[in-house]
C-alpha cells in the first residue's frame, strides 16, 4: 500500500560539482578515471576512515564493493565524531544495524527526487519481525536536505559503478516510534500531546513494544483545535491511546475491509478499503483517511491519518 506515499513528495538533493585539478608541466590528469565501487571511493577518501573501519569489522566492505544498485548515505569522521560515540562500546549486531541504516536497496540519484518529504526503506532489517526500519528524507523550502529530520546531505550524487553516494554531515541512528513523530516536522501536534497526556506515554512508547500508531498530521489536530483545548489531561490521553494498538507490528498488508482493531484505549475502530482508498471509522462513526502507512520503526509502524479519532467514552 505504499501507493500512499504519493501525498508526499519527492527530495532533490543538491548537484555535486567536479573541480580539475591543475598538473605541473606534461602531466595530465586522467580523462577517464576508472570506474569504482562505493566500498572503493569510501576507501580511497580519507575522510570516510571511520565509516570504512566500521564496515570492516562487521564485514560489511564485500556487500558495498559487489554488484547492484545501492544509495549509501555516508557519514564523514567529523560526522561519526560528533555523535560522541565510542564505536568499539558498541555491539557488532548494534554496529551492522546502523550502518545498513545508510543504505538503500536502489540507486537514488539527485535526478530521481522532488522537493518535500518522502520515506525511504533501508537495509537494516531490525523491526519487529525482521521488518525493513524506514528513514525520512526531507528538502525544505530554503534548499537544506536532511535525513531524519537532523542529518544534512552536504554533497550528493557521487556515482559509483554499483550506486550512488551522498555524503551527511551526521550519523543516523535507527528511530523508534516516538523519534520517527519527532523528527517529521508535520508531527509537532503530536508530539506535543504526547509529552502533554497523563500516563508518560512518550516513555511508553519508546519501549520495546512492538507498536502500531496511527499518527495525525498537524492539520488533523488543528481540524479540532477547539476540542483539544477542552480535554484534560485524563481525556488527552484516552484519545492518543486510541490511535496505538499494542502487541503487534501492524503493516498495511495486514489489514483487510471491515476489520476491527482494538486500541491500547479499549475501544474498537473499524479498517475499511475500498479499492486503494483505506479509511477508519471510529467509535463515534468519525472517519479519517489513511495518507501514508508502513513507516517502520525500531518498535512498532505508523501509519499516518488526516484526522484524529475519537473514541466513545472520554
Amino acid at each position: 500500500m505504499s501507493k500512499f506515499q504519493s501525498i508526499f513528495g519527492f527530495l532533490l538533493m543538491g548537484v555535486l560539482t567536479f573541480g580539475v585539478v591543475s598538473c605541473e608541466d606534461d602531466e595530465m590528469v586522467d580523462p577517464d578515471p576508472e570506474p569504482m565501487s562505493i566500498a572503493e571511493i569510501a576507501a580511497g577518501d580519507d575522510q570516510f576512515s571511520t565509516l570504512v573501519a566500521a564496515l570492516e569489522r562487521v564485514n560489511l566492505v564485500s556487500v558495498l564493493d559487489g554488484a547492484g544498485n545501492f544509495t549509501v548515505f555516508a557519514p564523514t569522521n567529523t560526522a561519526f565524531q560528533a555523535l560522541g560515540v565510542d564505536l568499539s562500546t558498541i555491539s557488532d549486531a548494534d554496529l551492522t544495524e546502523i550502518l545498513l541504516y545508510h543504505v538503500l536497496g536502489g540507486k537514488v540519484a539527485s535526478t530521481d527526487l522532488q522537493v518535500g518529504q518522502t520515506y525511504a526503506t533501508t537495509a537494516a532489517e531490525t523491526g519487529p519481525g525482521n521488518k525493513q526500519l524506514s528513514i525520512l528524507i526531507e528538502k525544505n523550502a530554503g534548499g537544506v536536505v536532511t535525513v531524519n529530520g537532523s542529518s544534512k546531505v552536504t554533497t550528493a550524487d557521487v556515482e559509483a559503478t554499483n550506486g550512488v553516494i551522498h555524503i551527511v554531515d551526521g550519523v543516523l541512528l535507527p528511530l523508534d516510534v516516538v523519534g520517527h513523530a519527532a523528527a517529521n516536522s508535520n508531527f509537532t501536534e503530536l508530539v506535543g500531546a504526547l509529552g502533554a497526556a497523563n500516563g508518560n506515554l512518550v516513555s511508553t512508547l519508546q519501549g520495546e513494544g512492538p507498536w502500531t500508531v496511527f499518527a495525525p498530521l498537524n492539520s488533523a489536530f488543528e481540524a479540532i483545535s477547539g476540542v483539544v483545548a477542552g480535554l484534560n489531561a485524563d481525556q488527552l490521553a484516552s484519545v492518543l491511546t486510541y490511535h496505538v494498538v499494542a502487541g503487534a507490528n501492524v503493516v498495511a498488508g495486514d489489514l483487510t475491509d471491515g476489520m476491527m482493531v482494538t486500541t491500547v484505549q479499549g475501544e474498537d475502530f473499524t479498517v475499511n478499503i475500498d479499492g486503494a482508498n483505506v479509511t477508519i471509522t471510529d467509535a463515534n462513526g468519525g472517519v479519517s483517511t489513511v495518507v501514508l502507512t508502513d513507516v517502520q520503526a525500531t518498535n512498532g509502524v505508523i501509519h499516518v491519518l488526516n484526522a484524529v479519532i475519537i473514541p466513545m467514552n472520554l
